[in-house]
């Protein structure tokens, strides 16, 4: 943790927006997490079985904003590279983007991506390995899954992506949840 204080004390020195990356997978499937019934009085929620998902690319910072991006098909290294072009049209100045160590990630999608110009607003930082405790992110996704999303049973893609949308907004109108996330990571 002391490795990462180091790099957000310079990124403040100079004046960069400091942003935590990860990706995720939403499922139609209910995430069961606590119901009121009465005991003995289990509720029953409908499902079926599906490969269906939606794939989901996010960028928080230690200020509670949140960047999200979602899509019905596997996040790959141009889907990144356009989330990185999306930020860069967003955020004023350099940025800090820290991650961690995906293939998508290292590929060299992303390396042309940051030789072609946009190694100038944006310097990467690679999280260590197995560390997924570190990433505030981590907390964004454990926030929509087990609080925002719980217990929701969606029909289709469609109600899924509406139910997702509805639960970051709410995040983003309560900053102080990424700001806890940052704390719980040690950050």
């Amino acid at each position: 943790r002391r490795h990462l204080a180091r790099p957000h004390k310079g990124a403040q020195a100079q004046q960069q927006t400091i942003l935590f990356l990860d990706e995720s997978g939403f499922y139609p499937l209910p995430s069961v997490v606590r119901t009121y019934a009465p005991i003995g009085q289990t509720p029953i929620l409908r499902e079926w079985y599906t490969h269906d998902h939606l794939s989901a690319i996010s960028a928080v910072s230690p200020a509670g904003k949140v960047y999200f991006h979602s899509q019905d098909c596997a996040i790959n290294s141009a889907d990144v590279v356009a989330f990185l072009e999306h930020l860069m049209r967003e955020v004023s100045g350099r940025m800090v983007i820290i991650w961690d160590g995906a293939p998508i990630h290292r590929s060299q999608v992303i390396k042309e991506f940051l030789t072609k110009g946009a190694a100038q607003q944006i310097h990467l930082e690679r999280l260590p390995a197995y560390a997924p405790e570190l990433n505030p992110g981590e907390g964004l996704w454990q926030q929509l899954k087990g609080v925002e999303l719980r217990n929701v049973c969606c029909f289709d893609l469609p109600h899924l992506r509406h139910e997702l949308r509805d639960g970051v907004r709410r995040i983003r109108r309560k900053p102080r949840i990424i700001q806890g996330c940052f704390k719980e990571a040690g950050l």
